[in-house]
Order: C-alpha cells, then structure tokens, then sequence
C-alpha cells in the first residue's frame, strides 16, 4: 500500500501533496515511513468517527458504484483503476465547490 501510494503521490503537482488523512485500519501500518517518502503529513481520525473524513466517506460511496463491497480490485489494471479515478475526480461536487 505504501509503494502504491508514493508513486500516485509523485504523480500529482506539489500544492496536492500537503496531507492525508486516514483512518484506524491496518494498511497504515507503515504510516511514519509514507511520510519520509513523501513529505505528507499524516493524520488519523478519532475510532468509529467517519465524519471526520467526510468527502472520503463520500468517495468511497461513489466508489462502490463501480467496485461492490469486497471486490478484488487487484483483477484490475492500473489503466482500468486510472479510468474510475478521473471520472470521480472530474465529476462536480457541492463540497469541493
């Protein structure tokens, strides 16, 4: 997951590379060494506190339209991933403004 990460990251232009919050789930084991690679600082919400994160929460509601919960996304290629990325991230959002 931190490979992963620090690669997207370097991809992206400076000014969106300032920080990433997360939440208490164990794919951020490896948390201090993600903020050596990249420079983020790192944030974690409060346990049971999704409101702390609320335009991840949304995302990951957007996301399920393409991905059903407990989809294997490892069956699908980076360009396929690349694709549903930039559709969110195109799309008009009220919070984003």
């Amino acid at each position: 997951m931190r490979n992963a990460i620090t690669a997207k990251m370097a991809m992206l232009p400076d000014y969106l590379c300032k920080s990433l919050t997360w939440d208490q789930g164990t794919e951020m084991a490896q948390h201090a060494q993600l903020k050596i690679d990249t420079g983020l600082s790192i944030y974690f919400c409060d346990p049971r506190s999704p409101w702390q994160r609320r335009t991840d929460e949304n995302t990951n509601g957007l996301l399920r339209q393409y991905f059903p919960k407990g989809t294997d996304i490892s069956r699908y290629s980076e360009r396929e991933l690349d694709a549903v990325a930039n559709a969110l991230n195109c799309r008009p959002r009220k919070a984003l403004d």
